[in-house]
């Protein structure tokens, strides 16, 4: 029962974690770079025809393919997917396609290797046509404003009802191993 003058402030601790829950809910591209995309602009437009696009902001996400260093910078080439809310590339077998993005930065490319997942804010600067397999692929080709590469979280799957629940010899075995490297030495 809450008497006059006690009031419901919560304690700091839960204030702090739901100050950092609300920011985990937020998109990893810049309010200032996602307020200049237009949101008619589609990847399967610029996919179409880029020059159309050329000049204009877009935010893509999708997962690495390949990653070069060159003269210009490190160019990535990104299998596009949907995004998420806050612009992760969406764990599904769609996609319209692929796109390269121009980062003028030096980009390790250990770091930034086949199958990790991006999220790419820039300007489509037009078309590169590059070989892919033993045909010829037009990509749309954006220069970087915004990168953000996705943490990688390892999954671990544990069975639910492990081998040592039905029998104990695991935990003798292992019980007994600890004593035996662990025995004081005479």
């Amino acid at each position: 029962m809450i008497k006059k003058g006690d009031c419901l402030i919560p304690s700091y601790p839960m204030l702090i974690a739901l100050l950092l829950f609300m920011a985990s809910c937020a998109p990893v591209i810049s309010k200032q770079v996602r307020d200049q995309v237009r949101p008619d602009t589609t990847f399967m437009a610029v996919l179409n025809d880029p020059e159309r696009y050329q000049g204009q902001m877009i935010v893509l996400s999708g997962v690495i393919i390949d990653a070069k260093n060159t003269k210009e910078g490190t160019l990535l080439q990104v299998l596009q997917r949907p995004a998420s809310f806050r612009g992760q590339p969406k764990a599904v077998d769609k996609t319209e396609g692929r796109f390269l993005s121009l980062d003028s930065r030096y980009l390790d490319v250990y770091v930034y290797a086949t199958g990790r997942e991006v999220t790419v804010a820039g300007e489509v600067l037009g078309k590169r046509t590059l070989p892919l397999d033993t045909t010829e692929y037009t990509y749309p080709l954006i220069r970087v404003k915004e990168l953000y590469l996705w943490p990688v979280i390892e999954k671990n799957y544990y069975d639910p009802f492990p081998y040592y629940y039905y029998n104990n010899y695991w935990w003798w075995q292992t019980n007994l191993l600890f004593i035996k490297h662990h025995r004081p030495r005479k």
